[in-house]
C-alpha cells in the first residue's frame, strides 16, 4: 500500500493488466469486471464514486468502459495511473485483434479460433447478468430510480430511442429534481462496508483532486495534440488510404455516443459502400472477432482499418493502418477524461450534479439490461426476428434456433460463478475448455 492507504502503483498495474486480459463481452461485462476488481475485491473505490465516474463516462463519445478505467486510474495515481489503466485496458485486445485480423486476411476464418472463443462468449453472458443484478441492487434505491431504469430499458429495447437521448433525458430529470432519485453516500453508509481506500485518502487530504487537476489538464491538451497533429500530417502528405483511415476514424471518435453499436451501421455503410475497404460479410466477421476478444467492442474499427491497409500495402500496410486506427480512436478518450475528470470531481458535492448523475445511474441499469438481453439472445439463438406493433419493435428469438451447446455452457458458467464461487478467471477457464471439448466432439475442428 502507498501513503494514505491507496494501492501502490505496482499493485494497481497488476489489476489493470488483469482487467485488460479478461475484459470480454462488451461494455456491460467490462464495467462488471472493473466493478468487481476495484469495488468488491480490493475496496479501492466506493460504489458511489464508481457510479459517479461511470455516469460521466457514459455521457462521453467513445468506449465508456475504457474511459472509466482511465478515470479510476487517474483518481488513484494521477496522470500516470490514468494512462496505465487506459492503455492496459486496450492493449491486450488490440494485440489479439491485430493477430486475428492478419490471420483472417491471409488464411480466412479459422475453426480452432472460433472454438477457443465459443465457450468464452457463453460464460461472458453470465458475467453480464451477474453485473446487472449487482449494480441494480446497489444503484437502484427507491421507486423513482427503479422506474427510471425500467423506462430506459423500454425506450431502448422497444422504441429504439437513441442511447444519448435516453441518458440526456435522465440527466435533465435528475438535475431538475435532484432529490427524486436517492443515491448512496461514500464509505460505510453508502456501501454497506468499511470505508474504501480512496475515500480514506480523500478524507485525510481533501485538496488532493485540486492538486492533480493542472497535470491532468496538461495531459489532456497533449492528448489532443497527439491525436490531431498526425491526422493533419497524413492529410498534408497525401498519404492515400492512411490519410483516409485517420480522418474517417477521427470523426468516429467524436460521434460514437452510446458505444460501438450506435455507429456500426454508419461505419459499415461508409467502409463497405463509400471506401470499398471490405465487404459486408467481412464487416460481420470483424464484429464477431471483436465480440470474442478482450477489450472494447470498438476494436472492430481496428479490423476495418487493417483490411483497408492490407489491400493497399499488404501485411505491413495492414499493420500500419491498424495502428493509425487505434491511435485516432483512443487518443481522444484520454483527452476527454484528463480534461473533464477534474471538473467532475470539483463538482462532486453539487446537489444538482449529484441528482443528474444519480438519475443517469438508474438509466444505466436499464442500458445494461438492454445490452444483456441483446447479447444473450445472440449467444443462445441463431435466428432472431424483429416483431413490430405500431411504434414498438422487439427482437424475438426463434425457439428452434436455440444452440444447446451455448445454453449448456452458460448454465455451467452460472453454476461455477453463483454456486461454486469459482471467480471470473476459473469460470472463464472452465467455459473455454468446455467450448473446445464440444467443438472437438462435434468434429468442427
Amino acid at each position: 500500500m502507498s501513503a494514505g492507504g491507496l494501492p501502490s502503483f505496482g499493485e494497481a498495474l497488476r489489476v489493470w493488466l488483469r482487467v485488460g486480459l479478461l475484459s470480454f463481452g462488451g461494455p456491460a461485462a467490462q464495467i462488471a469486471m472493473l466493478h468487481r476488481a476495484v469495488v468488491d475485491e480490493h475496496r479501492w473505490v466506493s460504489d458511489r464514486r464508481f457510479l459517479h465516474a461511470l455516469n460521466f463516462c457514459t455521457l462521453l463519445p467513445g468506449p465508456e468502459a475504457q474511459q472509466l478505467a482511465t478515470y479510476l486510474g487517474w483518481l488513484m495515481h494521477g496522470v500516470r495511473g490514468g494512462l496505465a489503466a487506459g492503455v492496459l485496458f486496450v492493449l491486450p485486445g488490440a494485440l489479439v485483434m491485430l493477430a486475428l485480423s492478419a490471420v483472417y486476411a491471409t488464411l480466412g476464418a479459422v475453426p480452432a479460433i472460433a472454438a477457443l472463443f465459443f465457450g468464452l462468449k457463453a460464460a461472458v453472458l453470465v458475467l453480464v447478468v451477474e453485473a446487472l443484478l449487482r449494480v441494480a441492487r446497489r444503484a437502484l434505491r427507491g421507486a423513482v430510480a427503479w422506474a427510471m431504469a425500467a423506462l430506459a430499458f423500454l425506450a431502448l429495447y422497444t422504441l429504439g430511442v437513441p442511447f444519448p437521448l435516453v441518458v440526456l433525458a435522465a440527466a435533465v430529470v435528475g438535475f431538475l429534481v435532484p432529490d427524486a432519485v436517492v443515491a448512496g453516500r461514500h464509505g460505510v453508509a453508502g456501501d454497506g462496508g468499511p470505508a474504501t481506500a480512496l475515500d480514506a485518502a480523500l478524507a485525510a487530504d481533501p485538496g488532493r483532486p485540486a492538486r492533480m487537476a493542472p497535470a491532468a489538464r496538461r495531459a489532456g491538451w497533449i492528448a489532443v495534440a497527439l491525436w490531431l497533429v498526425p491526422v493533419a500530417a497524413l492529410a498534408a502528405g497525401s498519404a492515400g488510404v492512411y490519410a483516409d483511415v485517420a480522418w474517417f476514424f477521427s470523426k468516429m471518435a467524436v460521434v460514437t455516443f452510446g458505444g460501438a453499436y450506435a455507429v456500426l451501421a454508419y461505419v459499415a455503410q461508409e467502409a463497405v459502400e463509400g471506401y470499398g475497404w471490405l465487404t459486408a460479410s467481412e464487416m460481420l466477421a470483424g464484429l464477431g472477432l471483436a465480440e470474442t476478444t478482450p477489450g472494447p467492442l470498438i476494436l472492430v474499427l481496428q479490423f476495418v482499418g487493417f483490411l483497408a491497409g492490407f489491400r493497399d500495402g499488404g501485411l505491413m500496410g495492414g499493420v500500419a493502418a491498424a495502428v493509425v486506427t487505434l491511435w485516432v480512436t483512443f487518443a481522444p478518450c484520454f483527452a476527454f477524461i484528463f480534461l473533464g475528470a477534474p471538473a467532475v470531481e470539483r463538482l462532486h458535492g453539487s446537489r444538482q450534479l449529484g441528482g443528474a448523475l444519480a438519475a443517469v445511474t438508474a438509466a444505466v441499469v436499464g442500458v445494461i439490461a438492454n445490452l444483456a438481453l441483446w447479447f444473450g439472445l445472440r449467444v443462445l439463438f441463431a435466428d432472431i426476428r424483429e416483431v413490430r406493433a405500431g411504434p414498438l419493435a422487439i427482437d424475438v428469438p426463434v425457439p428452434a434456433s436455440l444452440d444447446p451447446a451455448a445454453a449448456a455452457i452458460a448454465v455451467l458458467a452460472a453454476i461455477c460463478l453463483f454456486r461454486l464461487r469459482f471467480g471470473v478467471v476459473r469460470t472463464l477457464g472452465v467455459a473455454t475448455v468446455a467450448g473446445l471439448g464440444l467443438h472437438l466432439a462435434a468434429g468442427r475442428i
